[in-house]
């Protein structure tokens, strides 16, 4: 029998872009991030701003603990927890049903004295990719516009993006949504090592709330 081995760079990821009609744990909202030389307890303290250190379990009883906070909130605050595990020098952090790491107050936060890449897939807002190291936006973009960059150093992934056939320079209205969210954890594994896989669901995480809540505008009247 033939081995067919494939060079696609995208394809361990392919299962991340899943339309609703196929098989997808992780669904149309969903957040991970990478966090370099933490702790999943001190990834979990950041997220419930010192209050929780994490309890062990699964993912199954994450999507039950999303699913009863979503039903209390009504889905504007995100799923309200987040697991976590261990990946070599990283700990790796899921979020159903949020979008909190991407969020720059947050993330500021959140990557006090360490280094995270955290990836948002959002199918009714703007999916995208933050790199942040010790507080400071280092290099951000919508997974739509790779062009469009911020951050203090804007470029720092250049090469790695290059290498997966991002356009840098201008739009390509030609891109797919079942391309971009593959493409964004291929560029995360070549930062960080960590290829997010589907096995990793499988793995023991440890779960704690998240503290994070968005706030209305508050308005005056003269």
């Amino acid at each position: 029998m033939t081995r067919v081995v494939t060079t696609d760079p995208l394809a361990p990821f392919q299962w991340l872009g899943a339309a609703e009609s196929q098989v997808d744990p992780l669904g149309e909202i969903f957040s991970v991030g990478f966090f370099r030389n933490l702790d999943p307890s001190e990834v979990v303290r950041r997220f419930s701003k010192g209050e929780d250190s994490g309890q062990e379990s699964d993912f199954e009883e994450l999507n039950d603990r999303m699913v009863e906070f979503l039903g209390k909130t009504g889905g504007g605050q995100g799923g309200g927890h987040v697991g976590v595990l261990r990946a070599g020098a990283w700990s790796v952090a899921i979020e159903p049903v949020g979008w909190w790491m991407t969020d720059r107050k947050a993330l500021a936060d959140l990557s006090r004295d360490c280094e995270v890449l955290a990836i948002t897939r959002h199918d009714y807002a703007e999916p995208s990719l933050e790199y942040a190291i010790d507080g400071t936006i280092v290099t951000g973009h919508r997974l739509f516009y790779p062009h469009d960059r911020w951050g203090c150093d804007p470029d720092r992934l250049n090469d790695y993006m290059r290498e997966l056939g991002m356009e840098l320079d201008m739009t390509n209205d030609d891109i797919s949504y079942g391309t971009i969210v593959p493409r964004a954890f291929a560029l995360a594994a070549k930062v960080t090592g960590v290829s997010f896989t589907p096995d990793m669901l499988d793995q023991p995480l440890l779960i704690g709330p998240i503290a994070y809540r968005w706030q209305p505008p508050h308005h005056t009247t003269a």
